[in-house]
């Protein structure tokens, strides 16, 4: 089997140095997750919705750039702003909503500014989260 770097696995592993905390392996890069204290954790690291919310992020910003290099577009910087909730509709249940502000910085006109808005709903991750997914598990025995 390839490496997680060559294969774009990401590992994660309970690794005891708290009730959630995880170790997360994405190629050659390390972090943690875990759960808030308001949830029982210690708050070593971001929690899961957290890394959820950062992979929307990062993809809308550099799908941005991507974008605005293309296009020569005087685009001087992106910042994007995310926050989920999941909110309560009455007699529907509960619903999760991701709310994202997305800040363009440059001399941009109207028009350019209201393309990327269109640009940063084709992010590959905003795709995937809008789209059809299916997760498919399986258990395997410990090596």
């Amino acid at each position: 089997m390839a490496n997680a770097h060559e294969s774009h696995e990401v590992i994660v592993t309970e690794n005891g140095l708290g009730r959630y905390q995880q170790a997360v392996t994405v190629g050659r890069h390390q972090l943690i997750a875990d759960e808030p204290v308001s949830m029982n954790g210690a708050d070593a690291g971001p929690a899961p919705f957290d890394y959820l919310l950062t992979a929307l992020g990062a993809c809308t910003s550099m799908t941005l750039r991507m974008y605005a290099e293309i296009k020569k577009i005087p685009l001087t910087n992106v910042h994007v702003a995310l926050r989920h909730e999941k909110v309560e509709i009455e007699g529907r249940g509960k619903f999760d909503y991701i709310y994202r502000e997305i800040t363009l910085s440059g001399e941009l006109t109207d028009e350019q500014r209201v393309r990327m808005l269109e640009i940063a709903n084709r992010c590959p991750v905003h795709k995937t989260l809008t789209g059809t997914v299916e997760i498919q598990s399986r258990l395997t025995d410990p090596a």
